[in-house]
C-alpha cells in the first residue's frame, strides 16, 4: 500500500466531514429542475418565516431572489412579509410548492422539529434544493429517509448548526487528528439548557382558550396528533413537548456535539443509556445526563461520550487549574486524551488545549465560504455543503438515540443498520411515529 502523508490524511477527513472536496460536485439536478449558475440567483422560498426563520431567509435574501414565504401565523411573521414585498405569501407550504413550484429552486425549513421532515421531503422529491435547521428531524428514522431521499433526488442539503462551518470545529479536528493529546476514550458535553428558556417538564394543559385570528392551528399541529390550541405551545414552549419538539437534545445537541462527532469520527453508537428526572409521556425531563457508547473507528480507539443539560456538569478532572474555564458560559465539551485535553464553547468556538498551551499543529482544513454561502455554492453545482445530509443525517440520528434512551428509561443496544433497539423492543416505537391522517411523509 502506499504510504498517505499526515497532510493527505487530514484533507481525506476535512472532505468526509467538511464537504469540502476538490473540484466541483456532480450535477445536483433532477430531470426538469432549472440550473442555476454561480452567476446567476436564486429563486427562494422559506416555510417558517418568524422567529429563527426569519434570519434564515432575511440572510439568504441578502444575495439571492426571495419568490415566496410561508407561516402559520402572519402575525408573528409580518416582518419578513414587509422585507420582502415582492413575495407571495402563503400558510399551506403544499400550496405554496403547488402553485409556485416550477419557479421556485430552494426552499428554507424553520418550522418546530415536527415538521422538518415533512416539508423538506416534499420539496426535495419536486427537485427542490433544501436548508433545514436543526435538528434536521424530530425521529430518527426521518433522518434516514431525508439522507437517502437527498441521494436519490440530487438535491442540494445543508443543515442550520452554523458552528460546523466555524473554525473552531477545524481546529478541533486538526489537532485531534494529528495526535495532539493523544487517543481519546472519553468526552463530556454539555449545555444550560432548557431551564429558563422554556419548560420541562411540562403536562398538557386542560384549558382550552381561541385559537388567534392570525394562527392556523390545523397546518401548525400538521403531522403530530391533533389536540386543542394552547399558548403553552407556541411560538416558542414546543420545544418541550414530545409530539412537537425534542427537548434540550433537539435544541442544542447538533450545536454542541459537532465537535466531538466530528473530531472524533463518532458515526453510530452500540449503546445508549440515560438518567434523568422529571420525564412523561407530555415530554422531556426536566435534567438528563446521557452516556453514548461508541466502538473503535479505523485509527481511532473506543470512546464514551457523556451529555449533560438542565443544570448538570461533569466532574472537573483533577489535572484542570481550578482557574481555567471549560466550555463557554452556556455550554461546552471537553475530550480527555492519553496525552492531553481539549476544550471548547457552545459552537465549537475558543478551542484551546487544557491547561493552556499554545498550539503547534498547521492548519490543513480549507475554511468554510460561510454558513449560508455555503449552501447557496452547493445549490448553484459547486461543492457540497458543509452541512450536507450525508453528515447531517447520521449526526442528527445519533443525537436523538439520547431521547429514546431517556424516553424508554432503560440501556439501549443499538442496531443502527437496520434502526433497531435489540434489547429493549418496545423503544422501536420512539424510533418513527404515526403520523396523522394526511400527513404522512
Amino acid at each position: 500500500m502506499k504510504k498517505v502523508s499526515r497532510r493527505a490524511f487530514l484533507t481525506t477527513g476535512a472532505v468526509v466531514f467538511f464537504g469540502c472536496a476538490a473540484g466541483r460536485a456532480q450535477d445536483v439536478r433532477r430531470p426538469g429542475t432549472r440550473r442555476v449558475s454561480p452567476n446567476e440567483k436564486l429563486n427562494v422560498a422559506a416555510v417558517g418565516s418568524g422567529g429563527k426563520g426569519a434570519s434564515d431567509i432575511r440572510y439568504v435574501g441578502q444575495t439571492e431572489n426571495v419568490v415566496a414565504l410561508c407561516d402559520v401565523d402572519w402575525k408573528r411573521a409580518a416582518g419578513t412579509f414587509e422585507k420582502f414585498p415582492n413575495a407571495t405569501k402563503y400558510k399551506d407550504f403544499r400550496v405554496m410548492l403547488d402553485k409556485q413550484g416550477s419557479e421556485i429552486d430552494a426552499v428554507t425549513v424553520s418550522t418546530p422539529d415536527h415538521m422538518h421532515a415533512r416539508v423538506a421531503m416534499h420539496a426535495m422529491r419536486m427537485g427542490k434544493h433544501v436548508f433545514v435547521q436543526k435538528p434536521l428531524t424530530h425521529d430518527i428514522a426521518e433522518a434516514r429517509m431525508l439522507t437517502e431521499a437527498a441521494r436519490e433526488f440530487k438535491v442540494a442539503t445543508h443543515m442550520g448548526n452554523q458552528g460546523h462551518q466555524g473554525q473552531g470545529v477545524r481546529r478541533v479536528c486538526e489537532w485531534i487528528w494529528a495526535g495532539r493529546i493523544g487517543p481519546v476514550h472519553e468526552v463530556h458535553i454539555w449545555t444550560n439548557r432548557p431551564g429558563n428558556l422554556w419548560p420541562q417538564p411540562v403536562t398538557r394543559p386542560t384549558d382550552t382558550p381561541p385559537v388567534p385570528e392570525t394562527l392556523d392551528w390545523d397546518l401548525w399541529v400538521g403531522t403530530a396528533p391533533m389536540r386543542p390550541y394552547h399558548p403553552a405551545y407556541v411560538p416558542h414552549n414546543w420545544r418541550g413537548f414530545w409530539d412537537f419538539g425534542c427537548g434540550a437534545l433537539g435544541d442544542m445537541g447538533c450545536h454542541v456535539m459537532d465537535a466531538a462527532y466530528t473530531g472524533l469520527k463518532l458515526g453510530y453508537p452500540t449503546a445508549v443509556e440515560a438518567k434523568s428526572e422529571g420525564n412523561n409521556d407530555e415530554g422531556g425531563p426536566a435534567w438528563s445526563i446521557i452516556k453514548y457508547e461508541f466502538p473503535a473507528r479505523s485509527d481511532m480507539p473506543a470512546v464514551n461520550a457523556f451529555w449533560y443539560d438542565g443544570g448538570k456538569l461533569p466532574e472537573r478532572p483533577a489535572a484542570v487549574p481550578a482557574d481555567e474555564k471549560l466550555g463557554d458560559d452556556a455550554s461546552g465539551t471537553l475530550f480527555i486524551g492519553e496525552k492531553g485535553m481539549i476544550t471548547c464553547g457552545e459552537y465549537s468556538n475558543e478551542p484551546r488545549l487544557v491547561p493552556y498551551e499554545k498550539p503547534d499543529v498547521p492548519r490543513t482544513i480549507p475554511k468554510s465560504v460561510g454558513h449560508y454561502e455555503t449552501w447557496i455554492q452547493a445549490c448553484k453545482g459547486g461543492e457540497p455543503a458543509g452541512g450536507n445530509f450525508d453528515y447531517a443525517g447520521p449526526f442528527t440520528e445519533m443525537v436523538l438515540l439520547g431521547n429514546l434512551a431517556i424516553r424508554s428509561g432503560q440501556r439501549i443496544e443499538w442496531d443502527a443498520a437496520n434502526m433497531n433497539c435489540t434489547n429493549v423492543p418496545e423503544a422501536n416505537k420512539y424510533v418513527r411515529r404515526d403520523y396523522r391522517e394526511g400527513w404522512k411523509l
